[in-house]
């Protein structure tokens, strides 16, 4: 069954909600573990408190990223188009004859969704590679060092 990039986009969002909501709860057991009364340093050299507060700071910022990135996706155009973009669906053949299948969105890079469906960011190699392409272009690719042809067989 082909997938709508409706669909797509609110599957992605559905995951990337959860990722925000598990997160969120790391992030307070995290806070709650820096101000915990067994934190207290017991010398100058126990740092337990410090590396609490540093990891629930970075998930701090995590949390404002993906919330950022959730804004983006929810506002993102689903409109038909010729050239891969944010909100395009492009399918590719590889080198092999493989038939590949990505959601350019402006987060949640590396999700495969249903269908074998994988979300590239236009920030990724292979995002980037991709904007711009229409049908018919050929796309060469380094992953994980080796080299790859792609041919966009189409975008919508």
């Amino acid at each position: 069954m082909k997938r709508t990039k409706a669909q797509l986009k609110a599957e992605l969002l559905a995951v990337l909600e959860d990722t925000l909501a598990a997160l969120e709860r790391a992030h307070a057991d995290a806070r709650a573990g820096a101000t915990h009364e067994e934190a207290k340093p017991e010398n100058d050299k126990d740092t337990r408190a410090l590396e609490q507060s540093y990891l629930a700071r970075g998930q701090a910022m995590r949390i404002e990223a993906l919330k950022a990135g959730l804004a983006s996706l929810s506002v993102m155009a689903l409109t038909p188009t010729d050239s891969a973009k944010a909100g395009a669906l492009v399918e590719a053949e590889d080198d092999d004859g493989e038939a590949l299948a990505y959601f350019v969105a402006p987060e949640g890079g590396g999700t495969r969704l249903q269908g074998g469906v994988l979300v590239v960011t236009p920030l990724s190699p292979v995002g980037a590679a991709l904007i711009g392409k229409r049908e018919g272009d050929e796309v060469e690719l380094r992953v994980a060092g080796k080299a790859r042809q792609l041919t966009i067989r189409r975008v919508s």
